[in-house]
C-alpha cells in the first residue's frame, strides 16, 4: 500500500501558538513513516502558512504556501508546485484553528481533514454557545451569566457575587489553555478580570467557581465514540486554579494521574457524560472533555476541547496510552477515522447527485 501524505498544520496566530508547535512535534515524530508521510505546514502568528521540513518554531525558515482554490488536487501550492497531500490534520489550537475556520476551508477542498469538523469546532469553541446547549440537554454544568458583547452593560460586582458567589470565575468565551481567565476573590479583583478577559474576545462569561478535582475524559472514534477511563489534574496549592503556567510553564505545578483515583460508579459517570457532551456538541474522531467533581460530589462537564494537547504532559494521549493505545498507533486511528467520514461523506454526496427532481 502506498503511504498517504499527511499535511500537519501547526503553530497559527491565536496566543496558543507555541503550545501547538509542542503538539505537532509529536505528531511529526511519531507518525507511523510505514503508513504515512508527514507534511509540515506552519502558520506564522501573522497568519502566514509554509511548507516546513520538520516542525519547527522558525517557520519563515519554510517555502511560502499558497492556497489554490481547486478541490480536484492537493489545495497546497510551495515554490510552484503543488504539495501532496491526502489529508490534514490540523494542531492549531484556539483562534483560527479550533473555532471552525479552518475546518470550513478544508472543507470547501473536499480534502479529508482529521478531527471535528465546522458546526461542533465552533459550538465546542465557544463556551457560552457551549454550555447552552449541554444545559438544555440536560447535561449538568457551572451556573454562569454570560456577557455576549463588549459595549453591553456589565454587571455589577455585587450581582454576579450575589448569583454565583464568591469566589467566581472570569473568561473569555472562544479561549483555550487558560489565556484569559481570571479568578475572582473579591472587588478588588472584578475590574481587571473583566479587563482581561476582553484583550482576548468580544464575549466573556461569569462562572460559579466549583471547590473539587479537575478530571479530564478522552474521546476516540465515531458510531459510537467511546471513553477513556478518567484522569486527574493534581494542582500545586501554589495556584489558585488551573493557570497557563501551571499547564505549560512550571513542570512541578501538577501532578497528573491516570487513571484517576475515583469510585467506578463516579468514574462511569464522567464516561457517560463525556461522551454524551461529546455527541451534543458534534464532535468527530476525538477530543478531550474537561470535568469537574465537587466536593459535594456533584460532576460538571467545563469544556470540550476538539483539537487536544499532544505534548509530552498532555492527557489526551496519556489516557489512551492507560488503555494500551500508544501515541503512534493513536495518531493511526485519528487518521484512518477521518478517512473513513470522508469516504462515507462521499456516498451521501454521490447519492443525492443521483436524485433526479
Amino acid at each position: 500500500m502506498p503511504r498517504l501524505s499527511v499535511a500537519i498544520l501547526y503553530g497559527g496566530r491565536s496566543v496558543e501558538h507555541g503550545v501547538s508547535i509542542n503538539s505537532a512535534r509529536n505528531i511529526f515524530q511519531f507518525i507511523d513513516r510505514s503508513k504515512f508521510n508527514p507534511v509540515p505546514i506552519g502558520v506564522t502568528q501573522e497568519g502566514k502558512w509554509y511548507l516546513t521540513p520538520t516542525v519547527d518554531k522558525n517557520i519563515r525558515r519554510g517555502v511560502p504556501v499558497v492556497f489554490r482554490l481547486d478541490p480536484t488536487r492537493s489545495p497546497f501550492v510551495a515554490d510552484g508546485k503543488p504539495v501532496r497531500a491526502h489529508a490534514v490534520f490540523p494542531v492549531l489550537h484556539g483562534t483560527d484553528g479550533e473555532d471552525g475556520s479552518v475546518q470550513g476551508l478544508l472543507k470547501t477542498m473536499n480534502i479529508p481533514t482529521i478531527g471535528t469538523g465546522v458546526l461542533g469546532s465552533a459550538l465546542s469553541m465557544n463556551k457560552i454557545a457551549a454550555k447552552q446547549m449541554l444545559k438544555a440537554a440536560g447535561v449538568p454544568v457551572t451556573d454562569f451569566i454570560a456577557l455576549r458583547r463588549k459595549d453591553d452593560a456589565i454587571p455589577s460586582f455585587e450581582k454576579v457575587k450575589n448569583t454565583l458567589g464568591l469566589p467566581f470565575m472570569v473568561k473569555s468565551a472562544s479561549l483555550g489553555s487558560s489565556v484569559g481567565v481570571t479568578k475572582v476573590n473579591g472587588a478588588a479583583d472584578y475590574k481587571k478580570a473583566v479587563a482581561e478577559a476582553f484583550r482576548y474576545d468580544h464575549e466573556l462569561l461569569f462562572e460559579r467557581y466549583v471547590k473539587g478535582r479537575e478530571i479530564e475524559c478522552a474521546i476516540l472514534g465515531n458510531d459510537p465514540p467511546k471513553a477513556s477511563r478518567p484522569g486527574e489534574i493534581v494542582i500545586s496549592k501554589n495556584y489558585e486554579f488551573y493557570t497557563f503556567d501551571a499547564k505549560y510553564v512550571d513542570d512541578k505545578a501538577v501532578t497528573i494521574k491516570v487513571p484517576a483515583d475515583l469510585p467506578s460508579a463516579i468514574a462511569d459517570k464522567i464516561m457517560e457524560l463525556s461522551v454524551k457532551a461529546f455527541e451534543i456538541l458534534h464532535c468527530e474522531d476525538y477530543a478531550r472533555v474537561d470535568l469537574f467533581l465537587a466536593d459535594s460530589g456533584e460532576v460538571f462537564v467545563n469544556e470540550i476541547n476538539t483539537i487536544p494537547g499532544f505534548t509530552n504532559s498532555s492527557m489526551y494521549p496519556m489516557m489512551w496510552k492507560d488503555r494500551g493505545i500508544s501515541f503512534t498507533e493513536l495518531i493511526t486511528r485519528l487518521i484512518n477515522l477521518a478517512m473513513k467520514r470522508h469516504a462515507d461523506l462521499g456516498v451521501q454526496h454521490e447519492f443525492k447527485s443521483s436524485l433526479k427532481y
